[in-house]
């Protein structure tokens, strides 16, 4: 009975989905990424350019908005001092803090290092004021031509201010210090914008917010607000200035940039929301994705068109390979398509072709067996011509073989032992035989008939019959070694003799067999008796026809029942 398919672990449409959706949106995912990949590397080598060229431009304008002071204070130090009070050099200073409105305070020293002049916007002014500054940083520290900028000061806690010095082109003309409010710096940092919320600080040397376009965080003077900042300008000097992303005050990631500020060693540090500096990323990314589900979209409809388009040809091979399977041989599957499916379709009409010469032939070779022996009956199917197993004249090499001692042991053992030893002794010959090429006619009880050169004829048959012979002694052998283990006392003999004879079938109509004829096959039976466990006794011919190819010792003539000379013997 034929069993029914069992149900499949997949189904097709799934397969062919997955193989199209790998088809569509891998390649998209592989390009998307690599898009993205190298567009996020690009935008960021922009952003790097970009902010650096802005905290650059504000590191400038910055410098530009101090040296402007400097050279402003550069002009109240051009002429020497006298003993007597200089009007002049009063109103100069007062046009300076006209002029400069970062500018809050504004000290002349003469080239002793004595107060001059003091002018200020917050306190009192003082002309001739006599204090000694010989010893300040400013005067200590300024040089001609270079500006001396000192440490921002917190007024209050709260306004930064900037003391910077001036000295004249000689030294008795003196220096010219100033307390600069750098809450004026507020006007340059809150121009610079990069992108759209993109904004600039300004950091000194320790780490103080100094300038913000949020300019009540530069009057909180909190140093622990600004935490975040001084991270992120530590973080762009361990990049050795390059580019870095950090959380500002707010939390915010952002990317940012840093350009120094030379003689004030102020940072001036560029940051843009990650989210808005790469934006366009995010936008191709989301072009990527919409790609992607019109791909798999694209892939699921191509699935489903291919499955339904298939499910008719697979189901005509379903039901074909059903019908060939349970024997209809005649049935043929016709399928159109003009491709695969046909060309399967057609491979399976000729293997139900092929099964059906398979079934004839297999029939031939039953219909055979049941009145030739196994090996004759799968010569004949070769050949494919009954006529070899008719009646003919013939040389050939009978061969007998019978166990030794068996009428004893089958009388003592039990009968699944026998039966046992004469499954085993039969295997073991029926091997040797089909390995040499003869034909074994006949079992019989515990002996055998094999020929040699019939029904299909071979050269040089006495030499493959004695190296038959000795094959089967050695396997018999082995095999009553064990049994002589367990106590059973069993040998084996064969005699074999070369002849002319008749061969052929012979029997009644309902059973045939295909056997020889003539004094060559009384001769191999004699011989077979008169042998002893072991030995392979050959007769004179067969000994001719091996001339010396094989060792053979002549042994004393036996007398031979049915022949009515003594038979001249050979034990090979």
């Amino acid at each position: 009975m034929t069993q029914s398919p069992p149900n499949p672990r997949s189904s097709l449409f799934a397969k062919y989905f997955i193989a199209l959706f790998a088809a569509v949106v891998v390649p998209l995912l592989i390009a998307g990424g690599s898009e993205a990949w190298f567009g996020h590397h690009d935008q960021k080598a922009r952003l790097n350019e970009l902010l650096d060229a802005e905290a650059r431009s504000a590191a400038a304008k910055i410098q530009d908005f101090l040296d402007g002071i400097r050279d402003q204070l550069a002009w109240t130090v051009q002429l020497p001092w006298t003993n007597a009070v200089d009007e002049r050099r009063r109103l100069d200073a007062s046009r300076l803090l006209r002029q400069v409105p970062a500018v809050v305070s504004l000290t002349l020293i003469d080239g002793l290092g004595r107060e001059r002049l003091f002018v200020s916007r917050i306190g009192l002014n003082r002309i001739e004021g006599g204090t000694d500054h010989s010893a300040s940083p400013a005067f200590k520290g300024v040089r001609t031509g270079v500006a001396w900028y000192g440490p921002v000061t917190f007024h209050a806690g709260s306004e930064p201010f900037l003391p910077m010095a001036v000295a004249g082109t000689r030294a008795a003309v003196g220096v010219a210090i100033a307390e600069v409010n750098l809450k004026l710096i507020w006007d340059v940092i809150s121009a610079i914008r990069v992108g759209r919320t993109g904004r600039a600080f300004v950091l000194d040397q320790p780490g103080r917010l100094i300038a913000h376009p949020d300019i009540s965080l530069v009057l909180r003077a909190d140093p622990t607000a600004t935490g975040p900042l001084q991270l992120l300008r530590a973080r762009i000097t361990a990049r050795s200035g390059e580019a870095v992303s950090g959380r500002d005050i707010g939390g915010e990631t952002v990317l940012a940039a840093m350009a120094q500020i030379p003689g004030v060693d102020w940072s001036v540090v560029v940051k843009q929301p990650v989210a808005e500096a790469f934006a366009p990323i995010y936008a191709a990314l989301w072009r990527t994705g919409a790609l992607l589900i019109g791909g798999a979209g694209l892939a699921a409809a191509l699935a489903y068109w291919l499955t339904q388009r298939m499910i008719e040809p697979i189901r005509l091979l379903e039901d074909g390979v059903a019908r060939i399977g349970a024997g209809q041989f005649d049935h043929r599957i016709d399928i159109a398509t003009g491709d695969e499916f046909e060309r399967l379709a057609t491979r399976f009409n000729e293997m139900a072709g092929d099964l059906a010469v398979s079934q004839e032939r297999s029939e031939r070779i039953g219909r055979l067996k049941r009145f030739l022996a196994p090996q004759v009956a799968e010569l004949v199917d070769r050949s494919g011509d009954d006529s070899v197993l008719d009646g003919r004249r013939l040389e050939v090499v009978v061969v007998f073989g019978d166990l030794r001692g068996f009428t004893a042991f089958s009388a003592r053992a039990e009968p699944d032992m026998v039966m046992s030893v004469l499954s085993e002794y039969y295997d073991a010959l029926d091997r040797v035989v089909i390995a040499h090429g003869a034909t074994l006619t006949q079992f019989s009880g515990d002996g055998l008939m094999v020929l040699v050169n019939a029904p299909v004829t071979c050269p040089d048959p006495a030499l493959r019959a004695i190296d038959m012979a000795r094959d089967m002694q050695k396997c018999v052998q082995s095999l009553l070694l064990e049994r002589q283990m367990l106590g059973h006392q069993l040998g084996f003999g064969l005699g074999l003799a070369m002849g002319p004879a008749t061969v052929g079938r012979i029997g009644s109509e309902g059973r045939l067999e295909y056997t020889a004829v003539g004094s060559v096959v009384n001769l191999a039976a004699r011989l077979c008796a008169s042998a002893g466990n072991a030995e392979v006794l050959v007769d004179p011919v067969a000994a001719d026809a091996v001339n010396g190819r094989r060792p053979l010792v002549e042994l004393d003539a036996r007398v031979l029942k049915g022949f009515d000379q003594p038979v001249r013997v050979f034990a090979a």
